[in-house]
C-alpha cells in the first residue's frame, strides 16, 4: 500500500515499465551490480516498491525506486488493480519524485499498458525518459530504426528515447547523463532573480 512507501527527504528517480521488460537488469547495470535487484524470467516478481539507496554518503544522495510491473496476465483482477493502484498513488503522490525512467521493449511497439502509463506521465508533467531496453536482442542496424518507431507511436522526438542492453552495457553514459542533470536541477535549483530581490528586501 501507498501509506507504507518510504518518506524520505532524498530525491527519488523511479523505474517503470511492463512486467519482464528488464526493469531489474536496468537498475543492476546501473549500479554495476549483478545481485541487487533480483532478476528473473518470470515475470511480475516486484510487486511491491523496491528502493535502492545510490551514491551514499556522496553530495548528490538518492533513491532509485523499483516500481512494480504492470501487465503480467497469470494474476487475479484484485492484484492487478492492488499494483495498478500503488503506481497511480506513488507517481501522483511522490513529492520527491523528480524523473521517471519508462522501460519499453524495443523489438515490439508499445503495448496498450505502455500507452496508458506513458499518457499518465505526459498528462500529469511527471519528467521521464523513455528507454528501449534488450537492444542486444536485434542487429545493431535496426536499433534506430526501432527506437524512431517508437517515438512515432508515442509521437515524441526520436532523442527522447534511448537504447540500452544491460548485457553490452550499451547506454549507460546517456542514461547517466540524463541522471546527473536531473540531480543537479534537484541539489542546485535556479533561484529567481524576483524571488532574491524580494528577500533582499
Amino acid at each position: 500500500m501507498y501509506k507504507d512507501c518510504i518518506v524520505s527527504d532524498l530525491p527519488q528517480i523511479a523505474v517503470a515499465g511492463k512486467s519482464n521488460v528488464g526493469k531489474s537488469s536496468f537498475i543492476n547495470f546501473l549500479v554495476n551490480d549483478s545481485k541487487l535487484a533480483r532478476t528473473s524470467k518470470l515475470p511480475g516478481r516486484t510487486r511491491l516498491i523496491n528502493y535502492f539507496l545510490i551514491n551514499e554518503n556522496s553530495a548528490e544522495e538518492f533513491l532509485l525506486a523499483d516500481l512494480p510491473g504492470y501487465g503480467f496476465a497469470k494474476v487475479s483482477d484484485a492484484e492487478k488493480l492492488k499494483w495498478a493502484d500503488l503506481l497511480e498513488k506513488y507517481l501522483a503522490k511522490e513529492q520527491k519524485l523528480v524523473h521517471v525512467f519508462f522501460l519499453v521493449d524495443i523489438r515490439h511497439d508499445p503495448t496498450r499498458d505502455d500507452v496508458t502509463m506513458y499518457n499518465y506521465l505526459f498528462k500529469n508533467n511527471v519528467p521521464y525518459t523513455i528507454v528501449a531496453t534488450k537492444a542486444d536482442k536485434l542487429p545493431k542496424s535496426q536499433v534506430k530504426n526501432r527506437c524512431r518507431a517508437i517515438a512515432n507511436f508515442l509521437k515524441v522526438g526520436a532523442d527522447n528515447v534511448i537504447p540500452v542492453s544491460a548485457l553490452e552495457k550499451r547506454g549507460k553514459e546517456q542514461i547517466f547523463d540524463r541522471m546527473e542533470k536531473v540531480l543537479n536541477a534537484f541539489y542546485n535549483p535556479i533561484i529567481d532573480d524576483d524571488e532574491t530581490d524580494e528577500t533582499d528586501e
